[in-house]
């Protein structure tokens, strides 16, 4: 393989949170990276703090996932990429609780864009992959999907959520006789900026922490390194035996909540 055809990571969602620490680790394994989010300003912030220390290439991609021109020129940029993509994360996110009577067909359409997104960009990466002889492919799914919570009533959230548990599964079924593996993680309350629909930006972390340390029978709420960790070994060699799982990572709510 010469110098141009570094192995890639593509992180959708890559500009914070749970993706941003994924791309981090992802980078110290000597991946180039496919940085892809709707915020041009994060995205450039995200690219300076990862280039503080040394190694591949850092590219950025602006779009917006509900956007389907947007999509379909991501998906373009993807079909005309001659490295190999060896790994892609399914970060993007968003959420706020919303009773099921005042949901909107905006609310609705706001979770299921995403989805629509993530299943043709996922299309288009296993194209590359299959090509290249192989991959691996992690999506953040959602405690939410598996358990309801009537202080976070989620339905148009979960629903999205449980739709990429199955499509974890399904694609793990398909795309195994290319070498290339699925899996999800399956998180519950995790400090990122997707909270900032509902709460202030400054004031995420303790408001999470004052709400629902007690909820995680661990004792605290997540931080994005805690869920990018097990990110990082799914997408790894090191659990080349794994695929199609979805796993929770999530201070023990789905054993018991407190």
């Amino acid at each position: 393989m010469n110098a141009t055809q570094n192995p890639v990571a593509l992180v959708v969602g890559g500009s914070s949170g749970m993706g941003l620490e994924t791309a981090r680790l992802l980078r110290n394994r000597g991946l180039d990276l496919i940085l892809v989010s709707q915020n041009a300003d994060k995205l450039e912030a995200a690219r300076a703090s990862l280039a503080e220390e040394p190694g591949g290439a850092i590219d950025v991609v602006v779009a917006d996932l509900h956007d389907t021109q947007a999509v379909d020129a991501l998906i373009a940029r993807i079909d005309a990429e001659t490295r190999p993509i060896r790994r892609l994360v399914n970060a993007a996110g968003a959420f706020k609780p919303t009773p099921f009577l005042e949901h909107t067909e905006a609310d609705y359409d706001t979770y299921m864009g995403l989805n629509r997104a993530f299943f043709f960009i996922t299309q288009a990466v296993a194209r590359n992959m299959k090509a290249h002889g192989g991959g691996s492919v992690v999506t953040i799914g959602s405690m939410w999907a598996k358990q309801a919570i009537k202080a976070t009533p989620s339905s148009a959230y979960s629903m999205a959520k449980a739709g990429l548990h199955a499509l974890t599964q399904h694609l793990a079924m398909e795309l195994a006789d290319h070498d290339i593996r699925v899996n999800a993680v399956s998180p519950a309350v995790v400090v990122t900026p997707i909270y900032g629909a509902f709460i202030e930006p400054d004031a995420i972390e303790e408001t999470l922490k004052n709400g629902f340390d007690a909820f995680h029978p661990i004792g605290r709420v997540g931080q994005p390194q805690d869920v990018a960790k097990t990110i990082d070994y799914l997408l790894s060699d090191d659990s080349r035996w794994v695929t199609g799982a979805v796993w929770d990572v999530d201070g023990g709510v789905m054993a018991g909540r407190n």
